[in-house]
């Protein structure tokens, strides 16, 4: 656990080193708050968190794969990764360190976006009525979800390359697929059609941001999150050898 704690502690401070994060997160909030306001002020009598949770997980498909594209790529790019692999420390660790310092900075970016519901709360207030937090909590614990899978997926991918373009491209194709995945294939019937659906990161989120958290939809986020961390740990071992 200490060997986790290092490579979390690592990994954060680069990352609040880094002006990359800060440009990447920067963006982030500027395009989903503009297009958050943007929603409200057409449907002014609609106070609620919909438009946000709607909009949200498209773009999380690119930001999480840019927080994640150097995390083991730019490793193996420069050496780093065999002086780490030569240390006291396993293969399962440093992806754990660093996925969970990847989910530390979606928790930190999705907390600044608490103004928005704080803001409604207000505005339903003055209009004598209130925001359903229910709901809201709900659509943040799913995007935490979808950001960490996101997340697992950006980690997997930064593995397999020592180029971070390479690795953000194939991260954000894996991720857009199966955001898109429902629309991408058509109109599947039958079996296929529970296939594409469970497969849909999209379909799941949607679920979980009507209020409804489902222990399948919980249960489908961590076996992506599980399978490409140990993907990602099979690809570090493989250098070992």
């Amino acid at each position: 656990m200490e060997q986790i704690w290092n490579v979390f502690r690592r990994e954060v401070g680069a990352y609040f080193n880094s002006p990359v994060a800060y440009v990447v997160v920067v963006l982030f909030l500027v395009i989903t708050g503009a297009l958050f306001w943007l929603s409200y002020f057409q449907e002014v009598n609609l106070l609620s968190m919909r438009s946000f949770f709607a909009q949200a997980p498209l773009f999380l498909t690119f930001f999480a794969p840019a927080m994640t594209m150097g995390l083991i790529a730019s490793e193996k790019r420069s050496g780093t990764l065999e002086l780490m692999m030569t240390m006291p420390i396993s293969d399962f660790q440093i992806v754990a360190g660093k996925f969970l310092a990847a989910v530390f900075l979606l928790a930190v970016v999705f907390g600044m976006t608490l103004m928005y519901p704080l803001t409604l709360s207000q505005l339903a207030g003055t209009f004598g009525t209130t925001l359903d937090w229910g709901a809201t909590a709900a659509g943040y614990i799913g995007l935490m979800l979808l950001g960490s899978t996101y997340a697992a997926i950006g980690i997997m991918a930064s593995s397999f390359t020592r180029d971070q373009v390479v690795a953000i491209l194939l991260a954000f194709s894996i991720g857009f697929f199966l955001y898109l995945i429902d629309r991408l294939v058509g109109q599947p019937t039958g079996a296929a059609a529970k296939v594409v659906e469970y497969v849909s990161t999209a379909s799941h989120f949607e679920n979980i941001a009507r209020g409804v958290l489902d222990i399948r939809d919980v249960v489908y986020y961590l076996s992506v999150i599980g399978f490409c961390l140990v993907a990602a740990q099979a690809s570090i071992s493989s250098r070992r050898w």
